[in-house]
């Protein structure tokens, strides 16, 4: 596996998550950020064997970032990791890193604001997403969701 520029920040991040259960992470496009990330955190001690959920605000975006997760595990899409769209999604009884669309997420809060089983919540993107209609609503179900964490 090739250097990317993130690599130099996953040690903070990982230090950073277990000590305050949050972090904003910004860096360049191409940083790594949306392939080293996820798969970086996935066996944190901290996260106890609980699904990460991605955020990524485009259908497109969602597939070819599974795919790529997938891939550097030398996996198929569905296995560790998994994407739900609307009218698609690979993901299976072994799926840990899920990358989901904001209507996805918006529809997983609103079903269960706990998000039972979540250990993470990534938003790759997260400039584009107060420009979504659907922005207010997951604001207010995070709050939520931060409160009973």
């Amino acid at each position: 596996m090739n250097s990317l520029p993130i690599d130099e920040v996953l040690p903070a991040l990982r230090d950073a998550l277990a000590n305050r259960h949050e972090a904003v992470l910004e860096a360049p496009p191409g940083a790594g950020k949306t392939t080293r990330v996820p798969l970086a955190l996935l066996n944190e001690p901290w996260l106890g064997g609980q699904t990460i959920l991605m955020l990524e605000p485009r259908r497109l975006a969602a597939r070819a970032a599974a795919e790529r997760l997938a891939s550097e595990l030398g996996e198929k899409v569905g296995e560790t990791v998994g994407y739900r769209i609307r009218l698609d999604s690979k993901v299976g009884p072994n799926t840990r890193i899920e990358v989901v669309t904001e209507g996805i997420l918006t529809r997983r809060l609103q079903d269960d604001p706990a998000l039972d089983g979540v250990g993470l919540l990534i938003f790759d993107e997260f400039h584009v997403l107060p420009h979504s209609p659907k922005y207010p609503e997951i604001l207010s179900k995070l709050r939520a969701f931060s409160c009973q964490k």
